[in-house]
């Protein structure tokens, strides 16, 4: 049985918790050991509090007594981790930067509030790349996050930590954040669905580090499931307006069960032209295209030029958008001087501050120097945004490949260190995407594709997800963890 809590959706565990199948404190306890057992190879929790889950889980199974099943809330009982760059009560709150090593949560972000409301149930908090800004989960808080279907291997960033730990079955769900991929890449690397949603769907309130009003709508939080039918129910619950985010915008989410493939419109993109992706990635999604075309959608192959320039829209869009938030003011490094004597530290291996991070903080100031070029990657951007939306019509989905690559083995993002840009783009282009896991390569790395949607679409993107797993497997059990 308690092979089955680590492989059952959230919404499958919750019903059985419900009906009393069985209780949540064995969930619970299920889900502590299967933690205790993977995370020494993966260092995916830094953080947990096990004690306080064991007593939430006995409360909810007393509930359980003393209420009718349809009174309790949707995921009562039910497990979760968290990406420690929300706020949980009593929890590290660093994102792995380590000046901030010592400080603790006092409150719940907006999201983990709604989840908890809900009847969720955390275990901890999961590591990330610092301060949440590469794709792999390393910094000098934490340590380094190792890939559960091989530990050579990397889980991604900066969701990393949550990626690894819903992969290796020790979590249903957890709450990432992304604003490059982040959630995205994490999912992909480590076998899981992962939901980046429309731009102003969800309020990014009580992370750690926050972007400004005008990129909130880049930033975006989300969830990290084993099984697709948890998006849409986890979506739902922290959509909508808090009082506090500026960038949220009032959308009505669909159902993902009225959508038809026969009456989809469905773009095959297969590179960026650009950065070249791998074979194997390749064939994945051309087989989940003809699928998508078996089963009565029109499927057509187009390339959109503008995509080459992935990496300067991005940048730039962002970067307008920061409106004077530095990302080395947020590693407490204001000044240039400061962050290239940092630099020269991190070459005698005294720098508190990864070299990604470093890296970042220089190129930001470089950027600047380049007024013109931003605004010109802006106007840019703004013109592939449209030039998409009308592509993709009134029912219309793209997919696109999460990254060149099946999960690299650890440093070698770092040359080239651009690769990420496939996730990037659509950040800025605020359209909810869906990552999807379609099975493993021979080598039993997982394989998948990024489905993206308009506006407003995440429930088309969704269908899309759970019509591609119930053909493709989706999430498989890491067995030689």
């Amino acid at each position: 049985m308690q092979h089955d809590f680590w492989t059952l959706s959230a919404t499958a565990l919750a019903q059985g918790i419900r009906e009393g199948s069985f209780s949540s404190e064995e969930v619970v306890e299920a889900h502590i050991s299967r933690i205790q057992e993977v995370n020494p190879t993966l260092n995916a929790v830094v953080a947990t509090r096990f004690e306080e889950a064991r007593s939430e889980a006995r409360e909810a199974d007393r509930l359980v007594q003393q209420l009718p099943a349809e009174e309790l809330p949707l995921f009562h009982g039910v497990p979760c981790t968290i990406k420690e760059c929300f706020a949980l009560t009593g929890m590290p709150n660093c994102s792995g930067l380590v000046s901030r090593k010592n400080y603790r949560s006092t409150e719940d972000a907006i999201t983990v509030q709604r989840w908890r409301k809900a009847g969720a149930i955390p275990l901890g908090v999961t590591n990330t790349s610092e301060l949440c800004m590469w794709m792999e989960s390393r910094n000098y808080v934490y340590g380094r996050t190792n890939n559960p279907y091989n530990p050579a291997h990397i889980v991604g960033g900066s969701s990393g930590g949550e990626g690894a730990i819903v992969g290796a079955g020790a979590s249903p769900f957890g709450l990432g954040s992304d604003i490059g991929g982040s959630i995205r890449m994490p999912a992909f690397f480590n076998g899981v669905f992962g939901h980046k949603p429309t731009g102003g769907l969800v309020p990014g309130t009580g992370q750690f580090p926050i972007a400004m009003p005008a990129a909130h709508r880049y930033l975006c939080t989300g969830p990290l499931t084993r099984r697709a039918e948890d998006l849409m129910p986890l979506l739902r619950l922290i959509a909508g307006d808090d009082g506090v985010d500026k960038g949220i915008r009032p959308i009505s989410l669909g159902d993902p069960a009225s959508v038809r493939l026969e009456e989809l419109e469905v773009l095959v993109v297969y590179g960026n032209g650009r950065q070249k992706v791998s074979r194997e990635l390749l064939e994945a999604q051309r087989k989940a295209a003809d699928f998508l075309a078996n089963s009565g959608a029109r499927v057509r192959e187009v390339q959109f030029d503008k995509l080459r320039y992935s990496l300067e829209l991005w940048s730039s869009m962002l970067g307008s958008a920061q409106d004077g938030l530095s990302f080395r003011s947020m590693m407490g490094r204001p000044k240039m001087t400061q962050l290239l004597w940092q630099c020269v530290l991190w070459c005698f291996r005294a720098s508190p501050h990864t070299l990604p991070a470093l890296v970042l903080g220089v190129l930001e100031e470089l950027e600047k120097l380049l007024p013109g070029h931003m605004e010109k990657m802006c106007r840019l951007g703004e013109e592939l945004r449209q030039e998409l939306h009308e592509a993709m019509g009134d029912n219309g989905v793209l997919l696109y490949p999460p990254y060149v690559s099946v999960a690299p083995r650890h440093y070698k993002p770092l040359l080239p260190p651009f690769n990420w840009v496939y996730t990037a783009i659509l950040n800025v282009m605020q359209f909810p995407v869906t990552q999807v896991p379609l099975g493993l390569n021979p080598k039993g790395l997982p394989l998948g594709v990024q489905v993206v949607g308009l506006d407003g679409m995440d429930h088309r993107t969704i269908a899309v997800a759970l019509a591609l797993e119930q053909e493709f497997g989706g999430w498989q059990f890491p067995e030689q963890l």
